[in-house]
This record gives structure tokens, sequence and C-alpha cells, in this order.
């Protein structure tokens, strides 16, 4: 069976590698343009379509699993998306700072005519962040392609604690995934 992640993001990547999977990388053109009336709703659907995108420009179909997935962050009934610039990294990060929040990944397996969609939770309590912590982080560039415009895994003191799955938060919830991968990989596909 040949798994492809719909995804090229290097978190992902190495969440499904420390994992055991031997994959191939096929990056979806699905454009994120839409959101639906919930965080979960809208990255379950993103996630969905991610895979399907991927799935359906496949020219064999057969023994292939698609897995797509899509992280949203929440805070105060609005979701959080990539930072357009390092203001808006900024300004996001300026929000989050000393607050909770939810990080919400969706992922969606396509298989044969077989679909698997579903999400995880994870909630993030930021410390409170000065200026000259945000500034520092913001020139380093990794929020500008972040969701929340953060990377809990990057070496800046942001987070003071997580309530739920780290690599959820990260971009991949690899213990819910594991599940729904061994039971296609025993039902043989």
């Amino acid at each position: 069976m040949e798994i492809i992640l719909a995804s090229k993001s290097p978190r992902r990547n190495e969440i499904l590698k420390k994992a055991g999977y031997e994959f191939k990388i096929i990056e979806s053109s699905f454009n994120e343009s839409t959101t639906l009336s919930s965080p979960i709703e809208t990255c379950k659907y993103f996630a969905l379509e991610k895979a399907k995108d991927v799935f359906n420009g496949l020219q064999n179909k057969e023994n292939v699993l698609v897995l797509g997935a899509d992280t949203i962050v929440y805070l105060d009934g609005k979701i959080l998306g990539k930072p357009k610039n390092e203001e808006d990294a900024k300004k996001m990060l300026q929000t989050l700072s000393g607050k909770a929040h939810y990080v919400y990944t969706g992922y969606a397996i396509v298989y044969k005519d077989k679909i698997i969609n579903d999400y995880d939770q994870t909630e993030v309590i930021f410390n409170t962040l000065n200026e000259e912590i945000i500034n520092e982080y913001v020139k380093t560039g990794s929020p500008l392609d972040k969701a929340g415009a953060y990377g809990i895994q990057d070496d800046f003191n942001l987070v003071k604690e997580i309530k739920g799955s780290l690599n959820n938060v990260i971009g991949l919830p690899i213990e819910k995934i594991n599940i729904e991968l061994n039971k296609i990989i025993k039902k043989g596909l």
C-alpha cells in the first residue's frame, strides 16, 4: 500500500516519519479561501478537500491512500489563519499573549471509495509575551507560515501549558491517525 501525504509541511512530514510510515508527498492545490461556520467543520473540510484533490489527480488509485490535514488556531470566536505579513504576525501574537486558545487539526484519509474525516482538539495556554520577545520571534520568519503565527516546536518560550496532543498543535494528530491507518492496513486496504 502506498501512502501519500497531501501536504508539503515539513512538520507533518516529520511526525509521519517518526511514526514509522513510508510515504510520498504530493501537495494539494486546493484553495483554502472559504471558512465554514465552525473551526471544526472548517479544518475537517479543508483536510478532506486537500486529500480528495490529490487522490482525484492520481493516475493509479489502486492500493493508494491519501492523507490530508489542516490546522486552525481558534481564539475568542475567531479563526487565526496564517499571518499575511510580519505586522499581522505581531498582532496575532499580542492577541494570544497570556490567553488560552484551541488548536484544531482536521484530517482526512481517502482510499478506494472510502473516506475517513475527523479532527483533534488541544487547548494551548500562552505565556504573557512582551514586545521584545514578539519582535525577536517574528524576525526569525518562522511565524509567517503557521496558523496563529506560531510554532509550538520553535525555540521561544511562548507556551505555558497544553492540554491534549502536542502533535496536534504541531499539525498532525498522529495518535488518532495511527489508529485509523492500522485499521486500514489490517483490512488490507
